[in-house]
Protein backbone atom coordinates (compact mmCIF):
# COMPACT_ATOMS: atom_id res chain seq x y z
CA UNK A 1 0.00 0.00 0.00
CA UNK A 2 1.70 3.38 -1.18
CA UNK A 3 2.59 5.93 1.60
CA UNK A 4 1.93 8.38 0.00
CA UNK A 5 4.18 11.21 -1.77
CA UNK A 6 6.51 13.61 0.06
CA UNK A 7 5.58 17.25 -0.60
CA UNK A 8 8.40 18.20 -2.91
CA UNK A 9 6.87 14.70 -5.11
CA UNK A 10 3.65 16.35 -4.63
CA UNK A 11 4.20 19.65 -5.86
CA UNK A 12 5.12 18.37 -9.31
CA UNK A 13 2.19 16.09 -9.42
CA UNK A 14 -0.34 19.45 -9.18
CA UNK A 15 2.11 21.96 -9.79
CA UNK A 16 1.27 24.10 -6.77
CA UNK A 17 4.57 25.08 -5.01
CA UNK A 18 5.54 23.53 -1.64
CA UNK A 19 5.55 27.38 0.43
CA UNK A 20 1.78 27.16 -1.43
CA UNK A 21 1.12 23.52 -0.24
CA UNK A 22 2.38 24.72 3.61
CA UNK A 23 0.12 27.38 3.89
CA UNK A 24 -2.91 25.60 2.26
CA UNK A 25 -2.24 22.84 4.94
CA UNK A 26 -1.84 25.81 7.64
CA UNK A 27 -5.71 27.28 6.43
CA UNK A 28 -7.08 24.03 6.51
CA UNK A 29 -7.88 23.77 2.78
CA UNK A 30 -5.92 21.17 1.72
CA UNK A 31 -4.91 19.01 4.68
CA UNK A 32 -1.89 16.27 3.85
CA UNK A 33 -2.26 12.68 4.07
CA UNK A 34 -0.15 12.00 7.45
CA UNK A 35 2.30 14.05 8.73
CA UNK A 36 5.41 13.03 10.83
CA UNK A 37 5.13 13.80 14.20
CA UNK A 38 9.02 13.25 14.61
CA UNK A 39 10.01 15.64 11.13
CA UNK A 40 6.77 17.28 10.39
CA UNK A 41 7.17 15.80 6.87
CA UNK A 42 3.81 16.15 4.63
CA UNK A 43 2.57 13.82 2.74
CA UNK A 44 0.06 13.41 0.92
CA UNK A 45 -2.07 10.77 -1.22
CA UNK A 46 -2.47 10.69 -4.55
CA UNK A 47 -5.90 10.95 -4.35
CA UNK A 48 -5.59 14.40 -3.27
CA UNK A 49 -3.92 15.82 -7.03
CA UNK A 50 -7.64 16.06 -8.20
CA UNK A 51 -8.51 18.56 -5.04
CA UNK A 52 -4.87 20.68 -5.54
CA UNK A 53 -5.74 20.84 -9.42
CA UNK A 54 -9.37 22.47 -8.70
CA UNK A 55 -8.01 25.09 -6.47
CA UNK A 56 -5.16 26.18 -8.45
CA UNK A 57 -7.74 26.82 -11.23
CA UNK A 58 -10.67 27.98 -8.90
CA UNK A 59 -7.32 30.85 -7.48
CA UNK A 60 -6.46 31.53 -11.23
CA UNK A 61 -9.98 32.36 -11.24
CA UNK A 62 -9.91 34.88 -8.25
CA UNK A 63 -12.16 32.50 -6.28
CA UNK A 64 -12.04 33.52 -2.77
CA UNK A 65 -10.31 30.55 -0.37
CA UNK A 66 -13.45 30.70 1.92
CA UNK A 67 -15.39 29.83 -1.19
CA UNK A 68 -13.02 27.39 -2.32
CA UNK A 69 -13.52 25.33 0.94
CA UNK A 70 -16.48 25.51 0.59
CA UNK A 71 -16.55 23.46 -2.44
CA UNK A 72 -13.81 20.73 -1.41
CA UNK A 73 -16.31 20.42 1.56
CA UNK A 74 -19.11 19.95 -0.38
CA UNK A 75 -20.55 16.13 -0.72
CA UNK A 76 -23.20 16.69 -3.12
CA UNK A 77 -21.53 16.67 -6.69
CA UNK A 78 -25.02 18.51 -7.92
CA UNK A 79 -24.48 21.45 -5.37
CA UNK A 80 -20.55 21.78 -6.07
CA UNK A 81 -20.91 22.09 -9.74
CA UNK A 82 -23.82 24.69 -9.05
CA UNK A 83 -21.60 26.76 -7.04
CA UNK A 84 -18.40 26.23 -9.31
CA UNK A 85 -21.18 27.53 -12.33
CA UNK A 86 -22.26 30.72 -10.70
CA UNK A 87 -18.97 31.58 -9.79
CA UNK A 88 -18.11 31.15 -13.90
CA UNK A 89 -21.10 33.01 -14.45
CA UNK A 90 -19.84 35.71 -12.50
CA UNK A 91 -16.47 35.28 -14.08
CA UNK A 92 -17.46 35.71 -17.66
CA UNK A 93 -19.82 39.00 -17.07
CA UNK A 94 -16.78 40.48 -15.68
CA UNK A 95 -14.63 39.32 -18.66
CA UNK A 96 -17.40 40.76 -20.80
CA UNK A 97 -17.59 44.03 -18.74
CA UNK A 98 -13.79 44.50 -18.97
CA UNK A 99 -13.92 43.92 -23.05
CA UNK A 100 -16.35 46.75 -23.36
CA UNK A 101 -14.13 49.29 -21.07
CA UNK A 102 -10.83 48.35 -23.30
CA UNK A 103 -13.18 48.82 -26.71
CA UNK A 104 -14.49 51.83 -25.18
CA UNK A 105 -11.01 53.25 -24.21
CA UNK A 106 -9.31 52.16 -27.69
CA UNK A 107 -12.27 54.20 -29.13
CA UNK A 108 -11.59 57.02 -26.97
CA UNK A 109 -7.81 56.97 -27.44
CA UNK A 110 -8.12 56.64 -31.21
CA UNK A 111 -10.65 58.51 -32.89
CA UNK A 112 -12.46 62.43 -31.87
CA UNK A 113 -15.88 61.60 -32.36
CA UNK A 114 -17.90 64.30 -34.20
CA UNK A 115 -22.00 64.39 -32.98
CA UNK A 116 -24.45 65.73 -35.37
CA UNK A 117 -26.77 67.74 -32.66
CA UNK A 118 -30.30 68.82 -33.43
CA UNK A 119 -32.59 70.22 -31.85
CA UNK A 120 -36.71 68.68 -31.58
CA UNK A 121 -39.79 69.65 -29.96
CA UNK A 122 -41.16 66.02 -28.54
CA UNK A 123 -45.26 66.39 -28.17
CA UNK A 124 -46.43 65.12 -25.15
CA UNK A 125 -47.21 61.64 -25.34
CA UNK A 126 -49.21 58.43 -23.81
CA UNK A 127 -47.24 55.95 -22.66
CA UNK A 128 -46.73 52.74 -20.19
CA UNK A 129 -44.52 53.39 -17.62
CA UNK A 130 -42.61 51.66 -14.94
CA UNK A 131 -39.76 53.48 -12.74
CA UNK A 132 -37.89 53.22 -9.60
CA UNK A 133 -34.81 54.71 -7.44
CA UNK A 134 -32.19 52.89 -9.34
CA UNK A 135 -27.72 52.83 -8.53
CA UNK A 136 -25.81 53.29 -11.62
CA UNK A 137 -24.37 50.01 -11.18
CA UNK A 138 -28.04 48.22 -10.85
CA UNK A 139 -29.21 50.01 -14.11
CA UNK A 140 -28.68 47.39 -16.34
CA UNK A 141 -30.17 44.61 -14.30
CA UNK A 142 -32.93 46.88 -13.15
CA UNK A 143 -34.19 47.42 -17.71
CA UNK A 144 -33.25 44.02 -17.79
CA UNK A 145 -36.77 43.17 -16.33
CA UNK A 146 -38.51 46.26 -16.93
CA UNK A 147 -38.61 46.41 -19.92
CA UNK A 148 -39.49 42.68 -21.03
CA UNK A 149 -41.86 43.66 -17.76
CA UNK A 150 -43.62 46.68 -19.59
CA UNK A 151 -43.83 44.60 -22.95
CA UNK A 152 -45.55 41.87 -21.11
CA UNK A 153 -48.15 44.12 -19.93
CA UNK A 154 -49.14 45.44 -23.65
CA UNK A 155 -49.10 42.17 -24.67
CA UNK A 156 -51.76 41.19 -22.18
CA UNK A 157 -54.37 44.04 -22.83
CA UNK A 158 -53.69 43.51 -26.89
CA UNK A 159 -51.84 47.04 -27.01
CA UNK A 160 -49.51 47.30 -29.81
CA UNK A 161 -46.49 49.93 -29.22
CA UNK A 162 -46.31 53.31 -30.93
CA UNK A 163 -42.47 53.81 -31.03
CA UNK A 164 -39.88 52.66 -29.83
CA UNK A 165 -38.98 52.16 -25.99
CA UNK A 166 -37.06 54.85 -23.68
CA UNK A 167 -36.15 55.62 -20.48
CA UNK A 168 -36.08 59.19 -18.32
CA UNK A 169 -33.09 60.18 -15.63
CA UNK A 170 -33.31 62.39 -13.26
CA UNK A 171 -30.23 64.75 -12.83
CA UNK A 172 -29.67 62.99 -8.98
CA UNK A 173 -28.90 59.61 -10.79
CA UNK A 174 -25.99 61.48 -12.34
CA UNK A 175 -25.21 63.83 -9.49
CA UNK A 176 -25.50 61.13 -7.06
CA UNK A 177 -25.06 57.75 -9.22
CA UNK A 178 -28.34 56.93 -7.52
CA UNK A 179 -31.61 58.26 -8.58
CA UNK A 180 -35.12 57.91 -10.31
CA UNK A 181 -35.20 56.22 -13.32
CA UNK A 182 -38.90 55.99 -15.53
CA UNK A 183 -38.72 53.27 -17.98
CA UNK A 184 -41.07 53.80 -20.98
CA UNK A 185 -42.91 52.16 -23.92
CA UNK A 186 -45.07 54.96 -25.76
CA UNK A 187 -48.99 53.46 -27.09
CA UNK A 188 -51.84 54.99 -28.56
CA UNK A 189 -53.68 57.44 -26.37
CA UNK A 190 -56.80 55.96 -27.12
CA UNK A 191 -55.55 52.38 -25.81
CA UNK A 192 -54.00 53.69 -22.53
CA UNK A 193 -55.75 52.19 -19.80
CA UNK A 194 -57.56 54.75 -17.41
CA UNK A 195 -57.77 52.65 -14.60
CA UNK A 196 -54.34 51.41 -14.30
CA UNK A 197 -51.83 54.40 -13.36
CA UNK A 198 -49.16 52.88 -14.88
CA UNK A 199 -50.28 54.64 -18.38
CA UNK A 200 -48.75 58.09 -17.88
CA UNK A 201 -49.00 61.36 -20.18
CA UNK A 202 -45.13 62.35 -20.97
CA UNK A 203 -45.18 66.36 -20.91
CA UNK A 204 -43.81 68.21 -24.05
CA UNK A 205 -40.55 69.06 -23.78
CA UNK A 206 -38.01 70.84 -26.10
CA UNK A 207 -34.99 68.69 -27.10
CA UNK A 208 -31.10 69.11 -27.69
CA UNK A 209 -30.73 65.44 -29.37
CA UNK A 210 -27.58 63.04 -30.29
CA UNK A 211 -27.58 59.82 -31.28
CA UNK A 212 -25.36 57.52 -29.93
CA UNK A 213 -24.54 54.42 -32.08
CA UNK A 214 -22.33 51.69 -30.60
CA UNK A 215 -22.40 49.92 -26.56
CA UNK A 216 -23.90 51.55 -23.83
CA UNK A 217 -20.41 51.41 -22.19
CA UNK A 218 -19.42 54.13 -24.65
CA UNK A 219 -22.53 56.60 -23.90
CA UNK A 220 -20.72 58.93 -21.69
CA UNK A 221 -18.80 60.23 -24.94
CA UNK A 222 -21.91 60.63 -26.71
CA UNK A 223 -23.06 62.95 -22.99
CA UNK A 224 -19.98 64.44 -23.23
CA UNK A 225 -20.00 65.98 -26.58
CA UNK A 226 -24.54 66.82 -26.60
CA UNK A 227 -24.05 68.27 -22.83
CA UNK A 228 -21.06 70.46 -23.97
CA UNK A 229 -22.74 71.57 -27.14
CA UNK A 230 -26.13 72.22 -25.18
CA UNK A 231 -23.67 74.15 -22.51
CA UNK A 232 -22.65 76.89 -25.30
CA UNK A 233 -25.46 76.87 -27.26
CA UNK A 234 -28.56 76.23 -25.65
CA UNK A 235 -29.70 76.96 -22.28
CA UNK A 236 -30.00 73.37 -19.85
CA UNK A 237 -32.81 72.40 -18.01
CA UNK A 238 -33.17 70.34 -14.80
CA UNK A 239 -35.68 68.16 -16.12
CA UNK A 240 -34.54 64.54 -16.69
CA UNK A 241 -32.48 62.97 -20.00
CA UNK A 242 -34.30 60.87 -22.16
CA UNK A 243 -32.69 58.58 -23.94
CA UNK A 244 -35.10 56.52 -26.87
CA UNK A 245 -33.60 53.09 -27.72
CA UNK A 246 -34.11 53.00 -31.46
CA UNK A 247 -31.80 49.36 -31.47
CA UNK A 248 -31.51 47.78 -28.23
CA UNK A 249 -30.81 44.56 -26.88
CA UNK A 250 -34.51 43.25 -28.02
CA UNK A 251 -33.62 43.98 -32.09
CA UNK A 252 -30.20 42.19 -31.96
CA UNK A 253 -27.41 40.40 -29.74
CA UNK A 254 -24.69 43.15 -31.10
CA UNK A 255 -23.93 45.89 -28.69
CA UNK A 256 -22.01 47.78 -31.78
CA UNK A 257 -25.13 47.81 -33.56
CA UNK A 258 -26.91 49.92 -31.06
CA UNK A 259 -28.38 53.41 -31.41
CA UNK A 260 -29.60 55.39 -29.08
CA UNK A 261 -31.00 58.82 -29.22
CA UNK A 262 -29.98 61.59 -25.90
CA UNK A 263 -32.60 64.09 -25.54
CA UNK A 264 -31.17 66.94 -23.63
CA UNK A 265 -34.16 69.08 -22.26
CA UNK A 266 -33.67 72.47 -23.33
CA UNK A 267 -35.47 76.20 -22.67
Amino acid sequence: MTQGVAIGEFARLCHLSAKTLRYYHEIDLLVPHAVDEMTGHRRYATGQVGDAHLIRRLRELDMPLADIRGVLAEPDADKREDVLARHLDRMEAELARTHDVVVSLRRLLRTKLIIPVTHRVAPASAVLALEATVTRAGTAAWCGHAFPRLYGILAEHGIDPAGPAGATYSSEFFERDEGRIVAFVPVLPGSALPSDDRFIVLAQRRYAVALHAGPYTDCDLTYGQLGSHVAEHDTALVDPVVEIYLVGPDHTDDPNQYRTEICWPIQ
